[in-house]
């Protein structure tokens, strides 16, 4: 059968979670049962929510005792598009306390709908030339003001230390110093005269008729990858996107605005649902998720679910994990032990913060990822390594 399983976590002061999920089953689907007539009930049978399992943890909260349900949806209620999908599993639920969709499970002829990534892990690897390692990724910092020249020193020295992809800043629009076309312009010519296989992510932003035009038109100019702030424009969005042939480069999904609505512990999405796996259904190449280190910190168990659900066997290519926030060199054996080495390592002070500027940055981390695979303490490898010794004194190591 052609459905979608969503898995629920429920709170509830009697722990009566049966009568609970069946109210669920049939409040978004057929809205009663028992008071139809046999006739209807045999009709409504096929769009009919069915309660597979009611697990309680034994867990009490501040909004009582806890249990996770799964109910299956049939195809047959919604159009094979994620925003019916979310409206049938969770529309008006999400507005009745506390409860939160942890996941959703998808029969195989419905998620054949989805495209997925078009490069994804592999993909990436033969575009940056990256294999066996984890990925180095940096930031533009402070170019909201600044000019072109301003952002061509900073590419410049990110791709001389080492960097695998450069990302513009997701707060960094269409403006009159840095237009879009003139970014895809110095990203092609500066990565062709570095030499090197690196990617530019150049922020795909503007009104949403007219983004498939305008990415086409990056394309044009040379545009290797494309940033996307999915959770302002949606997820279908970026479906959109990864579905048109024309836009043939990698799309980095963004979190900004995701916290509106998967950082609270009892109530909206959860963060591997929405970053790991529906990302990832929809065309993400990259996602990228609040590590568990910084100062805006994913808790860990959320941070490793939604790496898992980006790189677990399924149909879709596997989408590139990317922890952000509070990422030094000190952290690379970490990050190893945490994410392994399917993911990348995403720093903006960490690399610009460097007493060596960006390249000194950028060389650090590919000095400490050269440790960890050799299996060198960092500490040890730093005696013949300046840029690392110094990022060590600046930062230190482990979280």
């Amino acid at each position: 059968m052609s459905e979608v399983i969503a898995t629920y976590r429920l709170f509830d002061q009697k722990g009566a979670f049966e009568k609970k999920a069946e109210g669920i089953a049939l409040g978004l689907t057929i809205g009663s049962w028992t008071d139809l007539p046999l006739l209807e009930q045999k009709q409504l049978k096929h769009h009919k929510g069915r309660v597979l399992a009611v697990r309680e943890t034994g867990r009490e909260t501040a909004y009582g005792w806890e249990a996770d349900i799964d109910i299956a949806y049939p195809a047959a209620n919604f159009s094979a598009d994620l925003p019916a999908i979310l409206v049938t599993v969770f529309g008006k639920l999400s507005l009745d306390g506390a409860v939160q969709l942890m996941n959703l499970s998808f029969s195989d002829e419905l998620a054949r709908q989805f495209p997925g990534p078009k490069f994804g892990v592999e993909g990436i690897r033969e575009k940056t030339g990256a294999y066996s390692r984890p990925l180095l990724m940096s930031i533009f910092k402070g170019v909201i003001g600044r000019d072109l020249a301003y952002m061509e020193e900073q590419l410049q020295a990110q791709i001389a230390g080492g960097i695998d992809i450069v990302k513009d800043d997701e707060i960094l629009f269409d403006n009159p110093l840095t237009p879009f076309e003139e970014r895809v312009k110095l990203g092609k010519r500066v990565i062709e005269e570095s030499g090197k296989k690196a990617l530019y992510a150049v922020n795909l932003s503007g009104r949403t008729s007219e983004l498939k035009e305008k990415a086409r038109k990056g394309i044009e100019l040379g545009a290797t990858a494309f940033l996307f702030n999915v959770f302002a424009y949606g997820l279908d969005v970026l479906q959109e996107l990864a579905e048109d042939p024309e836009v043939n480069v990698p799309i980095m999904a963004h979190p900004a605005v995701s916290g509106a609505f998967t950082s609270a512990p009892h109530h909206g999405f959860s963060t591997e649902l929405m970053l790991g796996k529906l990302v990832r259904m929809a065309g993400a190449d990259f996602t990228l998720f609040p590590s568990p280190y910084g100062s805006v910190a994913l808790e860990r168990s959320a941070a490793l679910k939604t790496a898992q659900m980006a790189l677990e066997q399924s149909s879709f290519k596997q989408t590139f994990p990317v922890p952000s926030a509070g990422i030094h060199p000190g952290l690379v054996p970490v990050l190893f032990e945490d994410f392994g080495t399917d993911s990348i390592i995403n720093a903006g002070g960490g690399v610009h913060g460097h007493p060596n500027g960006a390249a000194g940055g950028g060389r650090a981390f590919r000095q400490a990822v050269n440790a960890v695979i050799s299996g060198q303490e960092l500490t040890e490898a730093a005696k013949n390594n300046e840029d690392l010794r110094l990022a060590l004194e600046l930062w230190g190591t482990g979280k």
